[in-house]
C-alpha cells in the first residue's frame, strides 16, 4: 500500500459510474464464477484501493481489468488501473521525474503478459460489439521521454528466467479468452511469419476494418507462445513476429478510426521487436505512432516521436528505412508550415533512398516501401505545406503522379490517397477539371475499401471544392462526395491523410 490515491483508478471509477458497494459486488461475482468463491470484497475495500493505493492480490486486478473494459467500450489493462506491482518510476532526460504513461516501459518479463492481456481485452470488445475510442491518446513528448533511455539500451534478458516449457505467466487471465501457451518449433514460426504477409497484403489492398480482429487473434496466440522460453533463435523470431503484428494490429486499428488501441499496440510492438534484438524494428513501429499523430493534427507530438524512433534505431537501419523516417518528419513539418524544413528533409529522403544499394536484402517489414511510396509521401507532404504555401501544390501534382504510374494493383489504399493528394493539389492549383477526373477516381475505389482514413482524407479535399461551387461539374461532384460519406461521422482533427505502405 502505497498511502496515496491511486489517481488512475480513481479516474476510471468516475467515468464508469459505479458506487463503490457496486464495485464489490461485481468483483465477487465475476470472482466466483471463475472458480475464486473464497473473495469477499467489501465497500471498505474498494476506498482502500482507490484512495489509499492498495493494490489488490491476484485475481482482483485481472477482474477489475475486465470489468472496466466491458464498462467503458474501450481496452482497460491492469496497468491503466495503476495496480501492478514493483512499478518503476522513470526519470526524465535533463533531471526531474514523473510515472511512465501507460506503464512504459515495463520489465522484459512483463511484456509478453501486457501483450496477451491487451489483446484478449480487444477480442473481448469485439466480440461483444462495443467499440474502443474512448481513451486518450498519450502525448508524443511524454511517450518519448518515458522510453528513451529504454530503447537505447540492449535487452537484457532476466538471469532467473524460466527453462524451456515452463510459462512466464501461470494464472488464468479473467474476462477473455487465452491461448493455451506451448511451445513451438521452426516450422510453426514459419507458418506464422507467412501469416504475417498475408495479413499485410490484404490490409494493403483492402484497409484495416476487414482483417483486425483476425490480427489481434493471431497476436493473442503468439503472446501465449511467448510466455515461454524458446531456445535463443526461435525466441527472436517469435518476438520478430509478434512486434510485426503489433504494428499491423496497430495500423489497421488507426485505419478504422481506434486511436489510443493504435498507440498502445504500437508501444507493445516496439517493446517486441526490441525484445527480439531488433531496434530498427522497434523504431519503425514508433514512427507509425508519429504518423498517427500528424494524421490527428498533433505534428509537434509527431517529430517529437520520430526523434526517438531516429535515434533509438541504433546503427543497423539502412538507409532506406531512414528515407522512410525523414518523409515522415517531413510530413510533419508540412503540417506546421516549415517550408524550408520540409524540402531540406525531403531532399535527405531522395540521398538515402537512391543511396541504399540493396546490398543488404531489406527486411520483411520494409519491402512495401518502394519507389512508389517514396513518391506518394514527398506529394502527401507537399499538397500538407500548399495549404501554407500554395506554390507547393505543383510539386505534390509532379510526386503523385509519379506515384501513381509505380502503385501496384495490390495496393488499392494507397492508390486512394494518392489520387486525393493529386485532386487537392489540383484545387489548390486553380485546375478544378484535373481535380475533379482525379476526385472520382477516388470515389470509384472507395466503397471497396474500409480504410476510414480514406473519408477523413475525402472530407479534407472536399472543403477546398467550396471554391468552386459554381461549377456545374463541381456541383455534381459535391453532391456525390455528401452521398458517398459514412452516416456516422468521427473527423479527425486536423487530420490530413496519409499514404501508407502497409
Amino acid at each position: 500500500m502505497s498511502g496515496q490515491p491511486n489517481t488512475r483508478l480513481a479516474d476510471l471509477f468516475g467515468l464508469a459510474g459505479w458506487s463503490k458497494g457496486e464495485l464489490a459486488r461485481l468483483v465477487n461475482r465475476q470472482a466466483a464464477a471463475l472458480g475464486h468463491l473464497q473473495l469477499a470484497t467489501d465497500t471498505s475495500r474498494v476506498r482502500r484501493w482507490i484512495d489509499m493505493g492498495e493494490i489488490p492480490r491476484d485475481p482482483v486486478p485481472r477482474v477489475l481489468a475486465a470489468l472496466f473494459t466491458e464498462r467503458l467500450g474501450r481496452v482497460v489493462t491492469i496497468e491503466d488501473l495503476g495496480l501492478v506491482r514493483h512499478g518503476r518510476a522513470g526519470k526524465r532526460r535533463g533531471g526531474g521525474s514523473e510515472e511512465h504513461p501507460d506503464g512504459v516501459p515495463w520489465a522484459p518479463e512483463r511484456t509478453a503478459a501486457v501483450l496477451t492481456e491487451f489483446t484478449g481485452m480487444d477480442l473481448m470488445l469485439n466480440r461483444r460489439g462495443l467499440v474502443g475510442a474512448g481513451a486518450v491518446l498519450a502525448a508524443g513528448s511524454a511517450l518519448s521521454n518515458a522510453m528513451h533511455d529504454w530503447l537505447h539500451t540492449d535487452p537484457i534478458l532476466s538471469a532467473d528466467a524460466p527453462v524451456v516449457g515452463r510459462p512466464f505467466v501461470q494464472a488464468e487471465p479473467a474476462g477473455y479468452d487465452r491461448y493455451e501457451a506451448a511451445p513451438v518449433g521452426a516450422a510453426e514460426v514459419d507458418e506464422l511469419e507467412s501469416s504475417v504477409e498475408v495479413f499485410r497484403a490484404w490490409d494493403a489492398a483492402r484497409g484495416g476494418g476487414l482483417q483486425r480482429k483476425a490480427v489481434v487473434g493471431q497476436l493473442n496466440e503468439v503472446g501465449g507462445m511467448l510466455a515461454y522460453r524458446h531456445p535463443p533463435h526461435l525466441q527472436r523470431r517469435l518476438w520478430g513476429v509478434a512486434a510485426n503484428l503489433a504494428v499491423l494490429a496497430g495500423w489497421m486499428s488507426h485505419d478504422v478510426g481506434l486511436e489510443p488501441t493504435a498507440q498502445k499496440y504500437f508501444v507493445i510492438a516496439a517493446h517486441a521487436a526490441r525484445e527480439g534484438g531488433d531496434r530498427p524494428r522497434a523504431g519503425e513501429a514508433l514512427s507509425r505512432a508519429a504518423r498517427q499523430m500528424v494524421h490527428l493534427g498533433r505534428p509537434d507530438d509527431a517529430l517529437d516521436l520520430m526523434k526517438l524512433a531516429q535515434s533509438g534505431s541504433g546503427e543497423q537501419v539502412l538507409p532506406r528505412t531512414r528515407a522512410m523516417f525523414h518523409t515522415i518528419e517531413a510530413w510533419a513539418q508540412a503540417s506546421m508550415g516549415r517550408s524550408q524544413a520540409v524540402r531540406r528533409t525531403l531532399g535527405q529522403a531522395e540521398d538515402l533512398f537512391v543511396s541504399d544499394k540493396s546490398d543488404v536484402p531489406p527486411p520483411s517489414w520494409m519491402q512495401l516501401f518502394n519507389e512508389a511510396d517514396l513518391y506518394g509521401m514527398q506529394a502527401l507532404a507537399y499538397r500538407t505545406l500548399a495549404e501554407f504555401e500554395p506554390g507547393a501544390a505543383a510539386h505534390a501534382q509532379h510526386y503523385a503522379d509519379k506515384a501513381l504510374a509505380l502503385r501496384a494493383d495490390a495496393q488499392e489504399r494507397s492508390k486512394i490517397f494518392d489520387f486525393l493528394s493529386m485532386a487537392s493539389a489540383c484545387f489548390i492549383a486553380d485546375d478544378p477539371e484535373q481535380a475533379d477526373r482525379f476526385a472520382r477516381l477516388a470515389l470509384v475505389s472507395m466503397g471497396q475499401n474500409s480504410s476510414r482514413r480514406t473519408w477523413d482524407r475525402l472530407r479534407q479535399m472536399y472543403r477546398l471544392t467550396a471554391e468552386y461551387t459554381g461549377s456545374p461539374s463541381i456541383g455534381e461532384l459535391r453532391e456525390e462526395i455528401r452521398q458517398a460519406l459514412p452516416k456516422t461521422k468521427a473527423k479527425a482533427k486536423g487530420g490530413s491523410g496519409d499514404s501508407a505502405w502497409l
